[in-house]
């Protein structure tokens, strides 16, 4: 299978999108996670812009290893010098050069001739190669550059000792189909384009640069440059989540492989959103947080048939922990049922009807109703949890000179059991406690304190929610006292689990895993 290098330009392009700036602190946080992601290159920056922008790009270079680390510089004297010295220090460095060569730039902008484009173009290829080997030269707006003009520019710089030659749609002009025949004639007509690697850079100003990177690879082009979320100029660049993950799910049309570890995008997409505070579009694919929620009945029926129904990716293979049932209006019983056998209820039929009816008047009220809503609708069909341990006391023990300690006595058919546990808080402590006299040790996922009055005085609600078995469970309690409320919301969690097993089956306690 050919294998495509993935060119990654987050910490150069990505960050010219207005308000996306990041230190160099945060560019260095972020070329670690790309380089774990696997990224075959990654352009850290355009060191002439300012003194952080070099100094990024060189602390990259000396710090980063595995990806080719690459400057960009436009074809000038002091831009290619200022690139070197970035780069000086990196494990396979690159120099990127580029030079306007459409008629509008040449005119309106450089106010160049062709032939001055060329001798440009050479001078700034083979300066950089006093510098680094690895030299790539980019014609820029080569999507509207008279076709002839753009074999002659790129072959001239092969010949001046290019090793990637990469045409960028900067303007999000091309269309696939265009894209893809510019690709094929440049390596049909271009003498020694062999020698170089053809590349690929698009914008996304018509919503097409996944579109026509795809063209251009199934045309031949072997590397493409994209970004993290799609982040860059204007309307953004070719996302890479997206494309890696296209090329990946259509092996069988492209026969085209990566070296990104996929699991990691959605980890490093949630990276690049914090630092950068460009949010990620709800309905973004692979990485947004509707890329695997489904809310309407006919296809969450589906999905707890067989999750194959309606995602053509597992969530696994880009980092998100599950597909999410989202229950809302359009949402069938189905997916109700599963979801309240989630949170450790066992409802009959008949309560189950109630319960999806009253779902139905509360999803038209709310834009999506969470665990939470479903709770309190079940809880007030089953009244009360299971009472099968009940608190009878409870002493903790902390501060900062002492290890938090606690000892727990409950209260079991009428017969007192008691233990105690350190640890790492007060809370911790009984939790362990509590769970070292049940013989039950569920993980727990989410931990949440507010107050439900107010004053000195308020009391104060706390919900948890935990996993056991591949199930999830909810508890909630309230007291004036934060610990007791946190001890009787954990006690409410082990009660439903073990009032809907065997006794048997409580073995004795592990650690719980806090």
């Amino acid at each position: 299978m050919d294998r495509v290098t993935i060119f990654d330009t987050t910490l150069r392009d990505g960050e010219q999108c207005p308000g996306a700036s990041m230190n160099t602190g945060a560019k260095l946080e972020v070329a670690r996670a790309l380089s774990a992601l696997g990224v075959d290159v990654m352009e850290a920056g355009f060191p002439i812009a300012s003194p952080d922008d070099f100094q990024a790009v060189h602390t990259i270079a000396q710090e980063v290893r595995g990806p080719v680390i690459c400057a960009l510089a436009r074809c000038l004297t002091e831009d290619i010098d200022r690139a070197g010295e970035a780069v000086r220090g990196a494990e396979r460095p690159r120099i990127h050069v580029f030079l306007a060569t459409s008629k509008i730039h040449r005119e309106r902008k450089l106010e160049m001739a062709r032939k001055e484009i060329l001798e440009l173009a050479v001078a700034g290829v083979t300066r950089a190669r006093r510098y680094v080997e690895d030299v790539e030269f980019s014609p820029e707006d080569a999507t509207r550059t008279e076709r002839d003009f753009l074999a002659q520019v790129v072959g001239a710089a092969i010949q001046a000792g290019a090793t990637t030659i990469n045409i960028p749609d900067t303007v999000g002009y091309a269309v696939p189909a265009h894209f893809e025949k510019v690709i094929r004639q440049l390596l049909e007509d271009v003498p020694g384009i062999d020698k170089a690697v053809l590349s690929v850079h698009c914008h996304n100003d018509l919503g097409l640069a996944v579109a026509n990177s795809l063209a251009a690879a199934q045309a031949g082009a072997r590397q493409v440059e994209c970004t993290i979320n799609g982040l860059g100029e204007r309307a953004g660049n070719c996302s890479l989540e997206e494309f890696v993950m296209a090329l990946k799910v259509r092996q069988d049309l492209y026969g085209l492989a990566t070296g990104i570890n996929t699991e990691r995008l959605y980890p490093i997409s949630r990276l690049v959103s914090a630092v950068t505070g460009m949010a990620v579009q709800r309905n973004k694919a692979i990485v947004g947080e509707n890329a695997f929620a489904h809310e309407a009945g006919i296809h969450q029926h589906g999905m707890l048939k067989d999750r194959r129904t309606y995602e053509i990716i597992d969530p696994a293979e880009v980092g998100v922990v599950r597909s999410r049932l989202v229950l809302g209006k359009h949402s069938g019983r189905h997916a109700l049922a599963a979801r309240i056998k989630e949170l450790g209820y066992q409802l009959t039929d008949e309560q189950l009807d109630a319960c999806f009816a009253q779902f139905k008047v509360l999803a038209d009220k709310k834009k999506e109703v969470f665990d939470e809503d479903i709770a309190a609708l079940a809880d007030d069909l089953v009244k009360e949890v299971p009472r099968v341990y009940v608190i009878d006391t409870f002493h903790v023990s902390s501060g900062s000179a002492t290890i938090p300690t606690a000892a727990v006595r409950l209260r079991k058919n009428g017969e007192l059991v008691e233990d105690a546990a350190c640890g790492d808080g007060p809370v911790d402590a009984v939790y362990k406690t509590i769970s070292r006299i049940v013989g039950i040790s569920p993980t727990l996922t989410d931990y949440h304190i507010r107050a439900i009055t107010g004053g000195r005085d308020a009391q104060g609600e706390v919900n948890i929610e935990a996993s056991y078995e591949g199930r999830t469970y909810r508890g909630r309690a309230a007291s004036t006292d934060i610990i007791e409320a946190s001890a009787q919301a954990y006690l409410d969690v082990l009660n439903r689990i073990v009032s809907s097993r065997p006794q048997a089956e409580a073995g004795p306690a592990e650690r719980p895993r806090l």
